[in-house]
């Protein structure tokens, strides 16, 4: 009694055809699809930015690679040199 009926829905989609005609109907429904399609895709993105943002700074220090730990061993070596050459 209260809900919309299957002959309800036939004939406001009746109406909503013969007043935008079957090409305007396409147009706006292939629209509709792209933009979802954009949405999703940009949602997607996001979740993507955030698990590698999360995943790069689990812990509070700076993470370093092996060439990082060698150049500063080098810089070390380096001060040592130079404080010995200043003797």
């Amino acid at each position: 009694m209260g809900g919309i009926s299957i002959w309800q829905l036939l004939i406001i989609a009746v109406i909503v055809v013969l007043l935008f005609g079957t090409k305007k109907l396409g147009s706006i429904g292939s629209d509709l699809g792209a933009s979802i399609k954009g949405f999703k895709k940009a949602m997607g993105d996001e979740d993507k930015e955030e698990k590698q943002d999360k995943s790069a700074q689990d812990a509070d220090f700076t993470a370093k690679s092996l060439s990082d730990s060698k150049t500063s061993d080098d810089a070390k070596k380096d001060e040592k040199r130079h404080d010995k050459e200043q003797v």
